[in-house]
């Protein structure tokens, strides 16, 4: 029994982007990779955080609502 479980709030995927707009690059030279909403207008990743490990990429889609059926 969890007496002190928080329950994780979703935040809401930012105005001009859609769950499509999920991206990840990595970087040629170090291949760090990147995850974020992808803009197409300046070819950009908006709201990029670091990948360390899979888990980080299914803990952005869950952060945002993203079903899983749309990851990958």
């Amino acid at each position: 029994m969890k007496l002190f479980h928080r329950k994780k709030e979703i935040l809401p995927i930012p105005a001009p982007f859609t769950a499509a707009d999920i991206k990840t690059e990595a970087s040629i030279c170090t291949g760090e990779r990147m995850i974020g909403f992808y803009d197409r207008k300046t070819h950009k990743l908006r709201y990029a955080e670091l990948v360390r490990s899979e888990q980080y990429i299914d803990d952005f889609y869950a952060r945002y609502g993203v079903p899983p059926e749309n990851i990958r």
